[in-house]
Protein backbone atom coordinates (compact mmCIF):
# COMPACT_ATOMS: atom_id res chain seq x y z
CA UNK A 1 0.00 0.00 0.00
CA UNK A 2 2.72 2.67 0.50
CA UNK A 3 4.00 2.09 -2.87
CA UNK A 4 0.53 2.78 -4.01
CA UNK A 5 0.37 5.88 -1.75
CA UNK A 6 3.80 7.16 -3.06
CA UNK A 7 3.35 6.29 -6.55
CA UNK A 8 4.21 9.35 -9.34
CA UNK A 9 1.13 11.23 -10.40
CA UNK A 10 1.16 10.45 -13.99
CA UNK A 11 0.81 6.62 -12.98
CA UNK A 12 -2.79 5.87 -13.22
CA UNK A 13 -4.22 3.74 -10.04
CA UNK A 14 -5.30 0.62 -12.52
CA UNK A 15 -2.03 0.55 -13.91
CA UNK A 16 -0.33 0.34 -10.27
CA UNK A 17 -2.85 -2.49 -9.35
CA UNK A 18 -2.01 -4.56 -12.42
CA UNK A 19 1.01 -4.49 -12.07
CA UNK A 20 1.35 -5.33 -8.06
CA UNK A 21 -1.64 -8.03 -8.52
CA UNK A 22 -3.83 -5.82 -6.30
CA UNK A 23 -7.14 -5.45 -6.59
CA UNK A 24 -8.65 -1.57 -6.91
CA UNK A 25 -11.64 -2.64 -4.40
CA UNK A 26 -9.09 -3.61 -1.96
CA UNK A 27 -7.04 -0.24 -2.00
CA UNK A 28 -9.88 1.84 -1.81
CA UNK A 29 -11.11 0.35 1.33
CA UNK A 30 -7.85 0.16 2.76
CA UNK A 31 -7.61 4.32 2.09
CA UNK A 32 -11.56 4.65 3.86
CA UNK A 33 -9.76 2.97 6.95
CA UNK A 34 -9.28 5.18 10.41
CA UNK A 35 -6.03 5.68 11.54
CA UNK A 36 -7.07 4.39 15.13
CA UNK A 37 -7.58 0.73 15.03
CA UNK A 38 -9.38 0.76 18.44
CA UNK A 39 -11.61 2.94 16.68
CA UNK A 40 -11.99 0.98 13.74
CA UNK A 41 -12.91 -2.73 15.50
CA UNK A 42 -15.60 -0.01 17.56
CA UNK A 43 -16.97 0.98 14.49
CA UNK A 44 -16.82 -2.41 12.77
CA UNK A 45 -18.82 -4.68 16.15
CA UNK A 46 -21.88 -4.42 15.73
CA UNK A 47 -21.91 -5.77 19.10
CA UNK A 48 -20.26 -2.81 20.57
CA UNK A 49 -23.03 -0.41 19.27
CA UNK A 50 -26.04 1.23 21.32
CA UNK A 51 -29.21 0.03 19.32
CA UNK A 52 -31.98 3.09 19.74
CA UNK A 53 -34.70 0.03 19.45
CA UNK A 54 -33.06 -2.33 22.34
CA UNK A 55 -34.67 -2.91 25.57
CA UNK A 56 -33.88 -1.19 28.49
CA UNK A 57 -32.22 -2.57 31.26
CA UNK A 58 -35.81 -2.73 33.27
CA UNK A 59 -37.92 -4.30 30.42
CA UNK A 60 -34.83 -7.06 30.28
CA UNK A 61 -35.73 -7.58 33.95
CA UNK A 62 -39.05 -7.39 33.52
CA UNK A 63 -39.06 -9.82 30.72
CA UNK A 64 -37.06 -12.25 32.40
CA UNK A 65 -39.07 -12.26 35.74
CA UNK A 66 -41.87 -13.32 33.64
CA UNK A 67 -40.08 -16.06 32.23
CA UNK A 68 -38.77 -17.09 35.74
CA UNK A 69 -42.43 -17.23 37.17
CA UNK A 70 -44.51 -19.79 38.09
CA UNK A 71 -46.64 -20.05 35.55
CA UNK A 72 -44.20 -20.29 32.62
CA UNK A 73 -40.94 -21.60 34.12
CA UNK A 74 -41.82 -24.54 32.18
CA UNK A 75 -42.81 -23.31 28.83
CA UNK A 76 -40.69 -22.56 25.72
CA UNK A 77 -41.17 -18.73 24.61
CA UNK A 78 -43.06 -19.35 22.18
CA UNK A 79 -45.73 -20.48 24.29
CA UNK A 80 -45.11 -17.75 27.13
CA UNK A 81 -45.32 -14.92 24.52
CA UNK A 82 -49.04 -16.27 22.88
CA UNK A 83 -50.52 -16.93 26.21
CA UNK A 84 -49.48 -13.20 27.36
CA UNK A 85 -51.13 -11.95 23.86
CA UNK A 86 -54.24 -14.00 25.07
CA UNK A 87 -53.73 -11.56 28.72
CA UNK A 88 -53.44 -8.47 26.19
CA UNK A 89 -49.76 -8.19 27.35
CA UNK A 90 -46.73 -7.83 24.58
CA UNK A 91 -43.28 -7.57 26.14
CA UNK A 92 -41.15 -8.58 23.34
CA UNK A 93 -40.44 -10.89 20.64
CA UNK A 94 -39.91 -14.83 20.58
CA UNK A 95 -36.86 -14.83 19.18
CA UNK A 96 -35.84 -11.35 22.21
CA UNK A 97 -36.88 -13.70 25.09
CA UNK A 98 -34.44 -16.52 23.48
CA UNK A 99 -31.53 -14.22 23.54
CA UNK A 100 -32.12 -12.78 26.80
CA UNK A 101 -32.81 -16.61 28.03
CA UNK A 102 -29.15 -17.95 25.77
CA UNK A 103 -27.24 -14.94 27.26
CA UNK A 104 -28.20 -16.06 31.11
CA UNK A 105 -27.30 -19.86 30.17
CA UNK A 106 -30.87 -20.85 30.58
CA UNK A 107 -31.90 -21.69 26.70
CA UNK A 108 -32.14 -25.34 25.75
CA UNK A 109 -33.42 -28.89 26.19
CA UNK A 110 -33.61 -29.32 29.98
CA UNK A 111 -33.96 -33.36 29.46
CA UNK A 112 -31.04 -35.47 29.93
CA UNK A 113 -29.97 -36.66 26.09
CA UNK A 114 -27.76 -38.96 25.13
CA UNK A 115 -24.43 -37.29 23.90
CA UNK A 116 -23.79 -37.43 20.22
CA UNK A 117 -22.23 -40.91 19.26
CA UNK A 118 -18.92 -40.85 17.19
CA UNK A 119 -17.95 -44.21 15.84
CA UNK A 120 -14.14 -44.86 14.76
CA UNK A 121 -13.77 -45.34 11.08
CA UNK A 122 -12.62 -49.34 10.54
CA UNK A 123 -9.49 -49.63 8.48
CA UNK A 124 -8.57 -53.15 7.45
CA UNK A 125 -5.33 -54.27 5.66
CA UNK A 126 -5.05 -57.95 4.23
CA UNK A 127 -2.17 -59.00 2.76
CA UNK A 128 -2.21 -62.55 3.05
CA UNK A 129 -5.46 -65.36 3.69
CA UNK A 130 -7.09 -65.78 7.21
CA UNK A 131 -5.68 -62.33 8.36
CA UNK A 132 -9.18 -61.15 7.90
CA UNK A 133 -12.12 -62.39 7.78
CA UNK A 134 -15.61 -60.58 7.03
CA UNK A 135 -19.10 -62.14 7.83
CA UNK A 136 -22.41 -61.24 7.61
CA UNK A 137 -26.53 -62.48 7.83
CA UNK A 138 -28.99 -61.97 4.70
CA UNK A 139 -32.21 -63.05 4.36
CA UNK A 140 -33.63 -65.47 2.13
CA UNK A 141 -37.13 -65.18 0.93
CA UNK A 142 -39.91 -68.34 1.38
CA UNK A 143 -42.82 -69.26 -0.22
CA UNK A 144 -44.49 -68.34 2.96
CA UNK A 145 -45.39 -64.74 3.14
CA UNK A 146 -43.71 -62.93 6.09
CA UNK A 147 -41.12 -65.78 6.40
CA UNK A 148 -37.44 -65.53 6.08
CA UNK A 149 -34.10 -67.76 6.47
CA UNK A 150 -30.86 -66.61 7.18
CA UNK A 151 -27.61 -66.78 5.47
CA UNK A 152 -24.44 -66.51 7.00
CA UNK A 153 -21.37 -66.45 5.39
CA UNK A 154 -17.87 -65.60 6.23
CA UNK A 155 -15.61 -64.71 3.90
CA UNK A 156 -11.75 -64.22 3.75
CA UNK A 157 -10.91 -61.01 2.56
CA UNK A 158 -7.97 -61.17 0.81
CA UNK A 159 -9.49 -64.19 -1.36
CA UNK A 160 -12.69 -63.41 -0.76
CA UNK A 161 -12.81 -66.99 -0.20
CA UNK A 162 -16.29 -68.10 1.41
CA UNK A 163 -14.35 -69.86 4.41
CA UNK A 164 -17.84 -71.10 5.89
CA UNK A 165 -21.40 -70.29 5.37
CA UNK A 166 -24.85 -71.62 6.94
CA UNK A 167 -28.75 -71.63 6.76
CA UNK A 168 -30.46 -70.82 9.59
CA UNK A 169 -34.26 -70.74 10.37
CA UNK A 170 -33.43 -67.63 13.05
CA UNK A 171 -30.38 -65.62 14.02
CA UNK A 172 -28.93 -65.15 16.47
CA UNK A 173 -25.25 -65.28 18.41
CA UNK A 174 -25.29 -68.92 19.45
CA UNK A 175 -25.25 -69.58 15.58
CA UNK A 176 -22.73 -66.45 14.86
CA UNK A 177 -20.46 -68.75 17.43
CA UNK A 178 -20.84 -72.17 16.60
CA UNK A 179 -20.10 -70.60 13.00
CA UNK A 180 -16.78 -68.94 13.34
CA UNK A 181 -15.87 -71.42 16.41
CA UNK A 182 -16.02 -74.33 13.78
CA UNK A 183 -14.41 -72.37 10.86
CA UNK A 184 -11.33 -71.13 13.31
CA UNK A 185 -10.64 -74.59 14.09
CA UNK A 186 -10.90 -76.05 10.47
CA UNK A 187 -8.13 -74.04 8.93
CA UNK A 188 -6.03 -74.15 12.15
CA UNK A 189 -5.89 -70.36 12.60
CA UNK A 190 -4.08 -69.32 15.40
CA UNK A 191 -4.16 -67.02 18.56
CA UNK A 192 -4.29 -63.28 17.61
CA UNK A 193 -3.73 -64.03 13.94
CA UNK A 194 -7.16 -63.03 12.90
CA UNK A 195 -9.32 -59.99 12.82
CA UNK A 196 -13.14 -60.84 12.22
CA UNK A 197 -14.92 -57.81 10.35
CA UNK A 198 -18.61 -57.25 10.68
CA UNK A 199 -21.55 -54.84 11.09
CA UNK A 200 -23.32 -53.93 14.39
CA UNK A 201 -26.38 -56.61 14.68
CA UNK A 202 -27.79 -58.07 17.40
CA UNK A 203 -25.32 -61.67 16.71
CA UNK A 204 -22.19 -59.18 15.79
CA UNK A 205 -22.30 -57.25 19.62
CA UNK A 206 -23.75 -60.09 21.65
CA UNK A 207 -21.51 -59.88 25.12
CA UNK A 208 -21.37 -63.46 24.99
CA UNK A 209 -20.09 -64.05 20.82
CA UNK A 210 -17.65 -60.88 21.50
CA UNK A 211 -16.46 -63.34 24.88
CA UNK A 212 -16.16 -65.68 22.34
CA UNK A 213 -13.64 -63.69 19.75
CA UNK A 214 -11.60 -62.72 22.58
CA UNK A 215 -11.18 -66.32 24.25
CA UNK A 216 -10.53 -67.68 20.65
CA UNK A 217 -8.09 -64.69 20.11
CA UNK A 218 -9.50 -63.39 17.28
CA UNK A 219 -9.65 -59.13 17.29
CA UNK A 220 -13.38 -57.83 16.71
CA UNK A 221 -13.78 -55.24 14.07
CA UNK A 222 -17.38 -53.50 13.61
CA UNK A 223 -18.96 -51.48 10.71
CA UNK A 224 -20.09 -47.74 12.21
CA UNK A 225 -23.85 -47.85 12.55
CA UNK A 226 -25.88 -47.49 9.21
CA UNK A 227 -23.21 -47.33 6.66
CA UNK A 228 -23.12 -50.19 4.72
CA UNK A 229 -19.91 -49.17 2.58
CA UNK A 230 -17.56 -50.82 5.88
CA UNK A 231 -18.57 -53.97 5.00
CA UNK A 232 -18.28 -53.74 1.00
CA UNK A 233 -17.37 -57.10 0.39
CA UNK A 234 -19.67 -59.41 2.15
CA UNK A 235 -22.38 -56.95 0.66
CA UNK A 236 -20.71 -57.83 -2.97
CA UNK A 237 -21.02 -61.00 -2.57
CA UNK A 238 -24.58 -60.86 -1.35
CA UNK A 239 -25.61 -59.05 -4.79
CA UNK A 240 -23.34 -61.47 -6.81
CA UNK A 241 -25.75 -64.48 -4.91
CA UNK A 242 -29.34 -63.03 -5.43
CA UNK A 243 -28.54 -61.85 -9.33
CA UNK A 244 -27.40 -65.29 -10.37
CA UNK A 245 -29.56 -66.72 -13.48
CA UNK A 246 -31.03 -69.24 -11.58
CA UNK A 247 -31.85 -67.69 -7.98
CA UNK A 248 -35.14 -68.93 -7.52
CA UNK A 249 -36.23 -65.98 -5.26
CA UNK A 250 -38.05 -67.76 -2.71
CA UNK A 251 -37.59 -70.70 -1.26
CA UNK A 252 -39.84 -73.32 -0.23
CA UNK A 253 -37.69 -74.61 3.03
CA UNK A 254 -34.83 -74.72 4.54
CA UNK A 255 -33.21 -77.73 2.74
CA UNK A 256 -34.33 -76.09 -0.29
CA UNK A 257 -31.85 -72.72 0.38
CA UNK A 258 -29.26 -75.06 1.67
CA UNK A 259 -29.03 -77.39 -1.32
CA UNK A 260 -29.16 -73.56 -3.56
CA UNK A 261 -26.71 -72.64 -1.75
CA UNK A 262 -23.64 -75.24 -1.71
CA UNK A 263 -24.32 -75.19 -5.26
CA UNK A 264 -23.68 -72.08 -5.74
CA UNK A 265 -20.72 -71.62 -3.21
CA UNK A 266 -18.81 -74.55 -4.79
CA UNK A 267 -19.01 -72.22 -8.13
CA UNK A 268 -18.37 -69.20 -6.53
CA UNK A 269 -15.21 -71.21 -4.65
CA UNK A 270 -14.03 -73.00 -8.04
CA UNK A 271 -15.47 -71.36 -11.07
CA UNK A 272 -16.21 -67.97 -10.99
CA UNK A 273 -13.09 -66.20 -12.29
CA UNK A 274 -13.72 -63.12 -10.25
CA UNK A 275 -12.85 -59.75 -11.31
CA UNK A 276 -11.58 -58.18 -8.33
CA UNK A 277 -8.30 -61.26 -8.53
CA UNK A 278 -7.41 -60.87 -11.62
CA UNK A 279 -9.56 -63.51 -13.02
CA UNK A 280 -8.84 -65.84 -11.09
CA UNK A 281 -11.25 -67.95 -8.80
CA UNK A 282 -11.19 -67.35 -5.07
CA UNK A 283 -9.94 -70.85 -3.99
CA UNK A 284 -7.06 -70.34 -6.43
CA UNK A 285 -5.98 -66.94 -4.52
CA UNK A 286 -6.63 -68.60 -1.03
CA UNK A 287 -4.43 -71.60 -1.81
CA UNK A 288 -1.85 -69.96 -3.49
CA UNK A 289 -2.59 -71.77 -6.73
CA UNK A 290 -2.53 -69.01 -8.58
CA UNK A 291 1.01 -68.84 -9.11
CA UNK A 292 1.82 -71.96 -10.65
CA UNK A 293 -2.04 -70.42 -13.02
CA UNK A 294 0.01 -66.77 -13.35
CA UNK A 295 2.76 -68.81 -15.06
CA UNK A 296 0.84 -71.03 -17.42
CA UNK A 297 -1.26 -68.04 -18.58
CA UNK A 298 2.32 -65.97 -19.47
CA UNK A 299 3.41 -69.14 -21.37
CA UNK A 300 0.39 -68.78 -23.08
CA UNK A 301 0.04 -65.38 -24.06
CA UNK A 302 3.88 -65.25 -24.90
CA UNK A 303 3.51 -68.49 -27.34
CA UNK A 304 0.50 -66.32 -28.81
CA UNK A 305 2.50 -62.78 -28.70
CA UNK A 306 5.98 -64.61 -30.85
CA UNK A 307 3.57 -65.58 -33.40
CA UNK A 308 1.52 -62.48 -34.14
CA UNK A 309 3.59 -59.71 -32.66
CA UNK A 310 1.91 -57.16 -34.91
CA UNK A 311 -1.31 -57.72 -33.11
CA UNK A 312 0.22 -56.33 -29.81
CA UNK A 313 0.39 -52.14 -30.73
CA UNK A 314 1.89 -52.21 -26.53
CA UNK A 315 4.12 -54.77 -26.54
CA UNK A 316 4.48 -57.80 -24.80
CA UNK A 317 1.50 -58.80 -22.39
CA UNK A 318 1.61 -59.58 -19.32
CA UNK A 319 -0.72 -61.45 -17.32
CA UNK A 320 -2.61 -59.45 -14.15
CA UNK A 321 -1.59 -60.65 -10.70
CA UNK A 322 -4.61 -60.51 -7.55
CA UNK A 323 -3.65 -57.45 -5.39
CA UNK A 324 -1.27 -58.36 -3.00
CA UNK A 325 -3.07 -56.14 -0.47
CA UNK A 326 -6.76 -55.27 0.18
CA UNK A 327 -8.13 -52.68 2.42
CA UNK A 328 -11.38 -51.53 3.63
CA UNK A 329 -11.57 -47.99 4.18
CA UNK A 330 -7.80 -47.02 3.20
CA UNK A 331 -6.05 -44.46 4.86
CA UNK A 332 -4.53 -43.27 1.45
CA UNK A 333 -6.57 -44.32 -1.74
CA UNK A 334 -5.14 -46.82 -3.61
CA UNK A 335 -2.80 -46.16 -7.20
CA UNK A 336 -4.11 -48.45 -8.59
CA UNK A 337 -0.70 -50.78 -9.29
CA UNK A 338 -1.58 -53.28 -6.94
CA UNK A 339 -2.92 -55.36 -9.34
CA UNK A 340 -0.08 -55.57 -11.66
CA UNK A 341 2.48 -56.76 -8.75
CA UNK A 342 3.67 -59.86 -9.37
CA UNK A 343 6.46 -62.40 -7.37
CA UNK A 344 4.53 -62.00 -4.16
CA UNK A 345 5.45 -65.14 -1.71
CA UNK A 346 2.30 -66.46 0.08
CA UNK A 347 2.54 -69.74 2.35
CA UNK A 348 0.19 -72.78 0.81
CA UNK A 349 -2.61 -73.21 3.04
CA UNK A 350 -4.79 -76.70 2.84
CA UNK A 351 -8.55 -75.95 1.20
CA UNK A 352 -11.26 -77.61 3.70
CA UNK A 353 -14.47 -77.30 1.59
CA UNK A 354 -16.85 -76.10 4.53
CA UNK A 355 -20.58 -75.64 4.66
CA UNK A 356 -22.55 -75.96 7.19
CA UNK A 357 -26.72 -76.37 7.64
CA UNK A 358 -28.13 -75.48 10.73
CA UNK A 359 -31.62 -75.51 11.74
Amino acid sequence: MTVIAHRPATLPLKVACDVLGLNRSTVYARHRRPVNRSEEAHIRSRKACLQPQALSAEERGRVLETLHSERFADQPPAQVHATLLDDGVYLCSVSTMHRLLRENGENGDRRNQRPAQHHAIPRLRATRPNEVWTWDVTKLATTTPGVYLSLYVVMDLFSRFVVAWMVSRKENSALAQQLIREAMARYTVAAGSLTIHQDRGSPMIARTYLDMLSDLGATASHSRPRVSNDNPFSESQFKTLKYQPDYPGRFDHAAHASAWCSEYFDWYSFHHYHSGLARFTTAQVFTGEYRELAVQRQAALDTYYEQHKNRFVHGRPKVRMPPTEVYINPAVPDDGNADFVSGVNFPTLPYVKNSLTLH
